[in-house]
């Protein structure tokens, strides 16, 4: 009777974890009918989460080959992908995928895979539209701002003007804001980022990005290291691009900027980038 009785409250315990298993896992597991996907929070135009909105060029991207895969908008959960975590967020299984302007470079290369790339940005200036700025080689005397921790300020300084006045902030948005006021006289980072700052509500008309790139960045998706959806992710970017949805997309989150993107390298054209 004892042996039968156990038997019993072990089927039990077993049917009771089944149970709790279907429910749900633990948030850093997959959901099995959703797809986790990490942006930028902050970065309006790109990645930007607004209460439970979410906006910008990344993120419709997303959207769409999310969509392409099987999962509808609804089936999107989209994660907080600070630029410090990357690469640990898809090695701790914490999302699938991840659009949040990531470069694809050798080194992240060796730990994770890429998709893509979906877009090729460049470092550029944001200046204010009545600027005579024209360029990097411009800015010897000016006051030039980029956030914390950031090269590319001090890129220009080295490369280009050394005579320019760096100023670091914590953040684009308080650049712009000092740029506003008149104690910056630029801003860089890579052009998109520069546009979708420019693209917001309260800048609108005020300032324009250069048009002239001084470097190549490529923006991938970040993938887990041996995925085996790069090929299905780049036949969706590529579909995106031929159907006109990718330039919508673009103009949408750049609108009142006079942001054109380098025309040699957007859109891109995708190879065979798959391993």
């Amino acid at each position: 009777m004892r042996k039968s009785r156990l038997g019993k409250v072990a089927a039990m315990a077993a049917i009771a974890a089944l149970a709790l298993t279907s429910c749900g896992g633990s948030d850093s597991e997959a959901d099995g009918d959703k797809i986790r996907i990490g942006i930028k929070f902050d970065q309006p135009g790109l990645g930007f989460k607004d209460g439970d909105n979410y906006t910008g060029f990344d993120v419709d991207v997303a959207k769409y080959v999310a969509n392409e895969l099987g999962y509808a908008e609804d089936k999107v959960e989209f994660v907080s992908a600070p630029s410090a975590n990357r690469e640990t967020m898809l090695q701790n299984n914490q999302v699938d995928m991840i659009f949040a302007t990531y470069s694809i470079t050798d080194e992240r290369n060796k730990v994770i895979d890429f998709a893509g790339p979906y877009f090729v940005a460049g470092q550029d200036l944001l200046v204010a539209s009545d600027s005579d700025i024209n360029g990097p080689e411009a800015l010897n005397g000016k006051n030039l701002c980029s956030v914390t921790g950031s090269t590319s300020a001090k890129k220009v300084k080295d490369n280009y003007a050394e005579g320019t006045n760096l100023q670091e902030l914590p953040g684009y948005a308080e650049c712009v804001t000092q740029m506003s006021g008149g104690t910056i006289d630029a801003v860089t980072t890579d052009d998109i980022i520069l546009a979708g700052l420019a693209a917001q509500p309260a800048y609108k008309g005020k300032f324009k990005v250069v048009g002239k790139p001084f470097s190549e960045e490529k923006y991938g998706v970040g993938l887990p290291d041996g995925t085996d959806k790069c090929k299905a992710i780049n036949e969706a970017i590529t579909k995106m691009i031929d159907s006109g949805d990718w330039q919508k997309a673009l103009d949408k989150n750049t609108e009142g900027t006079g942001y054109k993107p380098n025309s040699k390298t957007n859109p891109p054209k995708l190879a065979d980038t798959c391993a």
